[in-house]
């Protein structure tokens, strides 16, 4: 194992400091995340690699969706009751779109709503290190693809802390419940042709929900951008320096991919377009995605997801498990993500075998996410000691069984 003190360590951390104190608050599409991924091409250039820069086109909100998603469920509460079937009508497809386009938000999925959001530019900026030997293109057994995100979220009221996100998880569930039943009763009002005087009033929890989610979404897009030391500093620090240690160290039977990911904080806008237009070039591939990695672990996801559940490869978490074992000094342990996906979502749902690297406390709580408070003082050293040692390993071990 390094030490907190060693030079791996020690250049991880000047990473860390370069993007969340000298660069900042890095919200999607902003002059901040353009200076943080040209910071990492720039470093990537000084190790004598060839990095990749490629610009996408990214909403620049997380929350302006759900707005304008609460904001026609509003509407359609308003209209229902007053041109009986026609308005009836008109709410019900309106709610129902809302909703299923809600839905497709969640899962990442192309959706009305993001033909009405706002857009920027963003970009991604990878490398690739090949294998010792000189293998050619067609010799490559398997690709090996790390990610970090370069962005920072905002730090609304319910990121505040662990019970305002709980509060805000199950304010949600309950909302999406009130959309849903306003969905079928408008639908069973027009469809029976019967404009019963109890479906309007049925539906006030729903329009009352409505409201307070389009306070909530307003509130947050007003917010100003975290400095993002732990999240994702630490895991674009991380992708950075494993560059420079792989480099000097090549994987024997490995091609390496170095990611770092813009605008993964509005629904991996970055990772997405960084698998759909490399992943005919991976060959046999495995992907791992770096979260939080300052103050808490090292930890892996076995299962993570909002809506739908995604399990972590079972072959990469079993790698995770002997080297806990094996080495019982990393203080490694397995954690879940409810509520929330990391970029191990995009590859899975590339077909890609995925794990994430997440640093969550043995309690689920995530350090100072999406809060001011997360800043380079709060790094730890010893914290970042461990995960770099079971990093590496990790590597080895996924190189070794291809």
């Amino acid at each position: 194992m390094t030490s907190p003190t060693s030079p791996w360590i020690k250049a991880w951390c000047n990473h860390i400091h370069t993007l969340a104190v000298e660069i900042g608050p890095r919200g999607s599409t902003t002059n901040g995340e353009k200076r943080a991924a040209e910071y990492c091409a720039d470093i990537f250039t000084r190790f004598g690699l060839n990095p990749h820069l490629e610009e996408f086109s990214s909403a620049r909100s997380i929350f302006q969706p759900h707005l304008v998603a609460s904001g026609a469920m509003l509407f359609s509460f308003l209209i229902y009751p007053l041109f009986g079937q026609v308005s009836a009508g008109i709410a019900a497809l309106l709610s129902a779109v809302a909703l299923a386009s809600e839905l497709l938000e969640l899962g990442f999925r192309d959706n009305l709503l993001r033909r009405l959001v706002s857009k920027g530019t963003s970009q991604n900026v990878f490398v690739t290190l090949d294998p010792s030997g000189g293998h050619r293109q067609d010799d490559i057994l398997q690709d090996i693809i790390l990610i970090g995100h370069l962005d920072t979220q905002r730090t609304p009221l319910i990121f505040r802390s662990p019970r305002w996100v709980s509060a805000y998880q199950n304010f949600t569930t309950v909302a999406f419940a009130a959309f849903v039943l306003q969905v079928v009763l408008y639908g069973v009002g027009f469809f029976t042709q019967s404009h019963w005087s109890w479906i309007w009033p049925a539906t006030i929890f729903s329009a009352i929900c409505a409201v307070l989610l389009m306070i909530i979404c307003i509130q947050a897009d007003r917010s100003p951008f975290t400095p993002g030391a732990n999240d994702n500093a630490s895991a674009v620090g991380l992708v950075l320096t494993l560059a420079r240690f792989f480099q000097e160290n090549r994987l024997q039977n490995s091609r390496l991919w170095l990611a770092c990911t813009g605008c993964e904080e509005v629904q991996h806008y970055g990772a997405i377009d960084f698998f759909r237009k490399h992943g005919s070039e991976f060959h046999n591939p495995k992907a791992i995605a770096f979260e939080l990695m300052g103050c808490a672990g090292p930890a892996w996801v076995t299962q993570e997801g909002i809506i739908i559940p995604f399990q972590a490869s079972r072959e990469l978490t079993s790698i995770a498990e002997a080297i806990a074992r094996d080495c019982p000094e990393l203080e490694a342990y397995p954690c879940q993500v409810k509520g929330g996906n990391t970029e191990m979502a995009d590859a899975l749902r590339s077909k890609i075998p995925a794990i994430a690297f997440f640093g969550l406390t043995r309690y689920g709580i995530a350090p100072y996410w999406h809060q001011m408070q997360d800043t380079f003082d709060k790094i730890d050293p010893q914290v970042l000691d461990r995960s770099f040692a079971f990093t590496v390993e990790f590597i080895r071990r996924v190189d070794q069984a291809a």
